[in-house]
């Protein structure tokens, strides 16, 4: 005997069946039902969403001799019956634009279409699949004929990738009426497959049918063969671990497991991980995409919940727990690592993909913790108040080792420290024996209030409250020297630095093609005290600074800022012009470049730098 599958036994015989693709369908239904059908139609969008169903059912609706009043076929006359199941019919005819590509095919059409219907209030329906594949030679013979084509023909172009055909033939675009398919959800892919197991007389669970509609993607015609699949293997009701064997999929379990063993950071017991995956017979392509899955699922639960995600709801609990033993940046960093692992093919095209498999996985089990500039300075005792951030809250940095006093959030099983979001509150300022906060002294106390650059000035921040640093200490919370009212002490290239950049960003401080000339200058302390500024020969901003007059602004601004006279002094730099190339710019570079300008900000981050060999972040 001769057995229909699934995908054709259930396939929709009118516009109401058709799954999640109203938009559509109601709008064919309505043409039909008040006779404003378009001459030429464009049907876009992923496989086995039901394109050419809906091809169908126009076709079976505008040739139903028992056509309702709403525009719906009958389903059951011979003519319905014919069309619905792709049968020979002299006016309706399925072309496949994948086998009949050139010119001369059509050519053929051209011609063919040209003839009346076989009666009198029928229509000739031509329906061209994978139309993408036609030549720019067979759309330019197809133009004329779309533009002005004989009474009641009716074409429809059904398509996965309609920008080929944007590409080829941009005039046909203009003369059809497009459509755009969408995916089928998860949900109504389950609804759809419990209502064809209960015609077929089967029970099944959501158990078994999430994972089927997971691998459909979206696609009605892949979810039901799917489902044919697994009931040819099983007798009776079929079960989890039946659609993981036929299907060839990972259990979530096994994930699990592998999320343990990342979190305890047990890189030894990865070798064994992928060794038991080819003992057991599982594919690897199959499990990377597994894997890309489960790290998203869990990226979901952790900033969203477990009912955000989609998964069984026997291991809810589970997947909660698993997810709240990693961070959410450490999350995001592993899904971005697997994703780049085929952004190239490079994975499906390897003749290694167990090493490349397991050195994913020995970077994740290795994965450095993500911790944010402002944990860093607290953990040293130097965190400032004022509820600025350093560099706007938005630069982290990667930890090689766990710093000596973690946070209480850290999971004892992982050094991760969790990311404190936009909304949340700063922590409180911390107190030392050598920083205290206090008000800037009033002008009655005949001590002039210390004026310090904002240490944000990058990321665009507040700047933090006046602080005064005590006689004893030997470098404040912002590395500058501590200086007594009238006193002259030596000063510091990172305090310059800072002060120089502070008093560059001063809307009054100069004009601003100076400005400009002036904010790439290197800055530094000379051997006699002054403050050296390298300027290249042949730059403009060298001519104005040539003479104690033209130097003198700059000097009384930069004295402002730093509480004590200061003397400028010109140095020759390269010249622009010179036969070196400028050096490219890498994302490397710009890292690089990024952290030392942080750690010149704030010298406790230099310590932090170099005690914990950090590195910045993406």
């Amino acid at each position: 005997m001769s057995r229909t599958a699934l995908a054709r036994a259930y396939r929709p015989r009118s516009f109401g069946e058709v799954a999640t693709q109203e938009h559509v369908s109601e709008t064919l239904r309505s043409a039909v039902q008040r006779n404003r059908v378009a001459h030429a139609y464009l049907f876009c969008g992923p496989r086995g969403v039901g394109k050419t169903t809906l091809a169908r059912v126009l076709a079976m609706a505008l040739n139903c001799p028992r056509r309702g009043a709403t525009g719906e076929p009958c389903g059951e006359c011979d003519s319905c019956q014919r069309i619905w199941a792709g049968k020979t019919s002299l006016d309706v005819v399925e072309i496949d634009a994948a086998s009949n590509r050139g010119v001369d095919d059509a050519r053929d059409l051209r011609e063919r279409a040209m003839y009346a219907p076989s009666e009198e209030g029928r229509f000739k329906v031509y329906i061209i699949d994978e139309a993408h594949m036609l030549t720019r030679e067979a759309w330019n013979a197809l133009l004329k004929i779309l533009e002005e084509p004989p009474p009641r023909v009716i074409f429809v172009f059904a398509t996965t990738e309609p920008q080929k055909i944007q590409q080829a033939a941009p005039p046909i675009l203009s003369r059809c009426q497009r459509f755009d398919f969408h995916r089928i959800s998860t949900s109504e892919l389950i609804g759809r497959m419990r209502v064809v197991l209960q015609a077929e007389g089967v029970q099944a669970t959501d158990d078994v049918l999430l994972p089927i509609a997971q691998k459909a993607d979206g696609g009605m015609r892949d979810a039901l063969s799917l489902l044919d699949q697994v009931l040819s293997f099983t007798e009776g009701a079929p079960t989890p671990s039946d659609v993981a064997r036929v299907l060839g999929l990972v259990e979530d379990e096994l994930f699990l497991e592998l999320a343990d063993t990342l979190a305890e950071q047990r890189p030894a017991d990865v070798f064994r991980f992928v060794a038991r995956l080819l003992d057991e017979g599982y594919d690897l392509a199959e499990f990377y995409r597994g894997l890309a899955d489960f790290l998203r699922t869990l990226l979901l639960i952790r900033l969203s919940g477990t009912d955000a995600a989609e998964v069984r709801p026997d291991l809810r609990g589970a997947f909660a727990e698993r997810a709240e033993r990693f961070a959410a940046g450490d999350l995001l960093r592993m899904l971005s690592q697997v994703a780049e692992l085929d952004a190239d093919g490079r994975f499906r095209k390897s003749g290694q993909q167990r090493i490349l498999i397991e050195l994913l996985l020995l970077r994740f089990a290795y994965l450095e913790s993500t911790v944010t500039l402002e944990d860093v300075l607290a953990s040293l005792g130097g965190n400032r108040g004022g509820g600025s951030e350093p560099a706007g809250g938005a630069d982290r940095v990667k930890v090689r080792r766990p710093p000596p006093a973690p946070p209480p959030e850290r999971s004892p099983s992982r050094p991760v420290v969790r990311e404190r979001s936009p909304a949340e509150p700063p922590p409180p300022p911390t107190t030392t024996s050598a920083v205290r906060e206090e008000r800037a002294p009033s002008p009655d106390a005949g001590e002039p209030p210390a004026a310090e650059p904002p240490t944000d000035a990058l990321a665009g921040a507040s700047q933090a409250p006046t602080r005064r640093v005590q006689p004893e200490a030997e470098q404040g919370v912002r590395g500058v020297p501590a200086r007594a009212p009238g006193k002259i002490v030596p000063l510091d290239s990172a305090s310059v630095r800072r002060a120089w950049r502070t008093m560059l960003e001063a809307p009054d401080a100069m004009a601003g093609g100076l400005r400009f000339l002036l904010r790439a200058a290197p800055v530094s302390v000379g051997s006699s005290g002054s403050i050296c500024v390298e300027i290249p020969a042949d730059s403009p901003a060298r001519e104005r600074l040539a003479t104690p007059a033209g130097r003198r602004p700059l000097e009384d601004s930069l004295a402002r800022h730093l509480g004590q006279p200061v003397s400028l002094e010109v140095v020759t730099g390269r010249s622009t012009a010179e036969g070196d190339a400028t050096p490219r710019i890498t994302v490397e570079s710009a890292r690089q470049d990024r952290l030392r300008r942080l750690t010149e900000e704030e010298p406790l981050l230099a310590k932090a730098v170099q005690e914990w060999d950090l590195e910045l972040a993406e």
